[in-house]
């Protein structure tokens, strides 16, 4: 099932309206990435607010997923001994077929997911189509709910939730950030049909469009039963092996000795009919046809086989196609979370920042457009309408909003703040200054803790462009300080301590030499300054202070974030007398993986706890 963007606070409201501090814990399995620890955190904040106890854990990959699901996921279930209760997933899972997975779909029991309910938030593309279509228990199988919707859990349109639907049965929810309702209705409408199909044994028959050897075929055959959802269905095979049996007895000769059959009889509806010819099999009328008339020749049981086949075909397609555009990414986690929040009316400058962070980590390992990695171009017809494209600029444009609302400014006393004047501020306005500005950022890293030329230098905008990582790459980089009359010496000093006149030309000049190396996005164009109104200062970045004791960009936050998961202690290389022998490397391997395990734990702990100091 998917949950439309509108009904966003749908689930957590049942939550909260459920759940009390004896309840048991929700469990967050939440992935070493940035954007998700971001997204952990801002829902805890949320949790802890309305007294709603909670587990984290930390997922490394896949194999860590499943461990999690055998061993937290599974004792939950109603069917093991559980309550029931609500998983979320924060960047795992959207790409693979979670009920198998974690164990809420065990062979051979009627009653899958058994009150345990698994929200997937996850900014990884492309999504598993059976998370988002199906993912639900269905309701037992009445001569009048027999097809697949029909069953579907009340409140659940197309695998869609709508605001019918009661959150408590278990199942597999996906949180739309907007492309499946925008952009997957032909998937979804794929997915229905082949579930609504019948299973179809093609054997290898020829689908070409010809059909000269169905002449022989008995017009009036059996025709297969439908889908029956959570049944297993009767192949076409079988009912080409049965079809035999139901061929007419012949039991007369004419004087020409030619054998009669006798006068066809027709079964009881029970499945598929061809809608071009809707009145197919709806006679009741059993008398035999005067000898010289002859029932109309309709489609035969090898024909229908093989339109279904060429529908199938079709509909499995539309499918392949999907999951052959190749791995993307679509709106971070934090984006998301903060629109809960807002939703809420819990929005507030704790929230907001871990929410730009988590954004800005996503642009800073180049997953979006806007970020450090080369940008969609404007020429380009291609270019995507999500988070790619225009919505992912309207949600920045929302975010600089949020920014202005929560952050007015203060009245400057007749001067002109630095920011407004094209210089990055590195300091609080005074010292119980906790909010959070916009800033003309360039394209560097961690520019605030290092010289301009070390920031130019490790910046992977820099990188790709003037190849830093060759000796001619240097050189142009050289070359480009000296066009802006910027010496060595003074470019490596802190950038703290550089003069100040040269810090409120610097983004001129870069604007002005930039174009000469293919570099227009380094910094801001001055077409962006001006008032803080609705579109303007679009491409600025997001700075906040912590009186005088820091002032950090969220893209220094970001990289620290994401230093501090993968770089770690390094493990200790064990005894190698004891690797000596086979045994001795075996139990080396599997101590490397638990202590790796271990590692990755307690980096995503520190990580967590540097998004608070």
């Amino acid at each position: 099932m998917y949950l439309p963007r509108q009904l966003i606070s749908k689930l957590y409201v049942h939550l909260q309206k459920t759940r009390h501090p004896l309840s048991p814990p929700v469990l967050i399995l939440v992935a070493l990435e940035p954007d998700a620890l971001c997204a952990c955190r801002i829902l805890t904040r949320l949790l802890k607010h309305d007294y709603i106890p909670h587990k984290i854990q930390p997922v490394a990959g896949y194999t860590d997923l499943e461990k999690a699901g055998r061993e937290l996921v599974v004792p939950m279930m109603e069917s093991q001994g559980g309550s029931g209760g609500v998983v979320v997933c924060l960047g795992v899972g959207g790409m693979v077929d979670l009920g198998p997975l974690l164990g809420l779909e065990p062979e051979g029991d009627d009653q899958p997911y058994s009150g345990v309910e698994v929200w997937v938030m996850d900014a990884h593309r492309p999504w598993n189509l059976g998370n988002v279509f199906g993912g639900f228990p269905l309701d037992p199988e009445t001569e009048v709910s027999s097809s697949y919707q029909s069953r579907c859990p009340t409140g659940v349109n197309g695998g869609m939730i709508e605001s019918a639907f009661k959150p408590g049965k278990g199942g597999i929810i996906v949180f739309d950030d907007g492309d499946i309702v925008d952009d997957m209705q032909t998937e979804r409408n794929a997915y229905l049909e082949l579930m609504e199909m019948p299973e179809i044994d093609d054997d290898g028959e020829d689908l070409g469009d010809t059909d000269d050897e169905d002449d022989d075929e008995n017009p009036n055959d059996i025709i297969p039963e439908p889908v029956r959802a959570g049944q297993k269905r009767k192949s076409w095979s079988d009912a080409e092996d049965e079809s035999d049996d139901d061929r007419p007895h012949q039991r007369r000769r004419s004087n020409s000795s030619s054998s009669i059959a006798e006068s066809p009889r027709r079964p009881q509806q029970r499945g598929l009919i061809s809608m071009r010819q809707p009145d197919l099999g709806l006679s009741s009328d059993a008398i035999e046809p005067p000898s010289g008339a002859q029932l109309p020749a309709g489609p035969s049981l090898r024909a229908q086989k093989r339109q279904l086949l060429r529908l199938r075909q079709k509909h499995e397609a539309i499918l392949h196609q999907y999951y052959k555009v190749g791995s993307s990414f679509s709106e971070p986690l934090s984006s998301m979370m903060y629109s809960l929040a807002s939703d809420l009316g819990r929005a507030d400058n704790d929230l907001l920042w871990l929410s730009i962070v988590g954004v800005t980590s996503m642009e800073l390992y180049g997953r979006s457009s806007a970020g450090i990695a080369a940008p969609v171009r404007q020429s380009d017809k291609s270019r995507p309408t999500g988070w790619l494209g225009a919505r992912g600029a309207r949600i920045r444009q929302e975010f600089r909003d949020e920014v202005r609302r929560l952050n007015p400014p203060e009245l400057a006393n007749g001067r002109v703040a630095a920011e407004n004047a094209g210089v990055i501020p590195t300091t609080a306005r005074n010292p119980e200054d906790t909010g959070i500005r916009l800033s003309p950022e360039p394209r560097f890293l961690l520019i605030r803790h290092w010289s301009l030329y070390d920031s130019m230098l490790h910046s992977p905008y820099l990188f790709s462009r003037l190849k830093t990582w060759s000796e001619a790459g240097i050189k142009r980089l050289h070359k480009l300080l000296a066009k802006m009359g910027v010496s060595l010496a003074q470019c490596k000093q802190s950038y703290t301590h550089m003069d100040m006149m040269l810090k409120r030309e610097l983004r001129a000049k870069l604007l002005k030499y930039g174009s000469l190396y293919n570099l227009d996005e380094m910094v801001p164009s001055v077409d962006t300054d001006g008032k803080d109104r609705a579109g303007a200062k679009d491409g600025w970045g997001f700075v906040r202070s912590w009186g005088w004791r820091a002032t950090l960009s969220a893209q220094d936050v970001g990289v620290v974030i994401g230093a501090l998961l993968e770089v770690g202690k390094h493990v200790q290389n064990p005894d190698p007398a004891v690797i000596a022998s086979q045994a001795g490397r075996d139990a080396e391997e599997e101590a490397e993986f638990a202590a790796q395990g271990e590692e990755w734990i307690e980096r995503f702990w520190e990580a967590y706890d540097a998004l608070e100091k």
